[in-house]
């Protein structure tokens, strides 16, 4: 009796792979996960809680010898220039201070100890609300704000990390010479 042949597999059927293919992340959602990482304290980026952490409010206006910043006036300092970007960012009809004296506080030492938590918090709450732009694949990080003069969302936050972080650095400097 002659062999069956074994049926072939129709040439439609293709092999089940045991390999999931997963779609890469956008180059978009990579740009704003760097962006963030950035603004969050990555890379060479110190973090603000850590610079921050344990400061006592009695050393806040403390002055250093050649230096001209005592911590009050830089984290006041850092705190609306970032209240600044972010409203500009996402509101058309800010007005943003006068240039120079509307980024700097008026005292070397905060007037109270509410004053010095006060703008802590409202530093940390302006990050996030900067965090959560970026974040939000609505935004294009690309287009020009209508309102400004080239500015984009992506110039803006990446302006935001460049200077929180000088002015970190400036606050690590201070605390070292301080003695914290």
């Amino acid at each position: 009796m002659p062999k069956k042949k074994k049926s072939a597999k129709p040439k439609s059927a293709k092999p089940k792979s045991r390999l999931k293919l997963v779609q890469p992340p956008s180059s978009d959602r990579l740009l704003r996960d760097h962006v963030l990482y950035l603004l969050r304290d990555g890379g060479a980026h110190v973090h603000f809680d850590d610079v921050m952490a344990d400061w006592p409010v009695q050393l806040a206006g403390a002055k250093i010898a050649n230096f001209p910043h005592t911590a009050w006036m830089l984290l006041e300092h850092m705190r609306l220039a970032q209240w600044d970007i972010l409203e500009f960012s996402r509101d058309s009809k800010h007005v943003s201070p006068p240039f120079p004296d509307g980024y700097w506080p008026d005292s070397d030492a905060p007037p109270s100890e509410k004053a010095w938590e006060a703008s802590i918090a409202e530093f940390k709450k302006d990050l996030k609300a900067m965090e959560k732009l970026v974040a939000d694949s609505g935004k294009n990080l690309f287009a020009k704000l209508p309102w400004g003069d080239g500015q984009t969302l992506l110039r803006e936050a990446l302006l935001v990390a460049d200077h929180n972080a000088y002015h970190l650095g400036q606050l690590v400097m201070l605390r070292k010479s301080i003695g914290i």
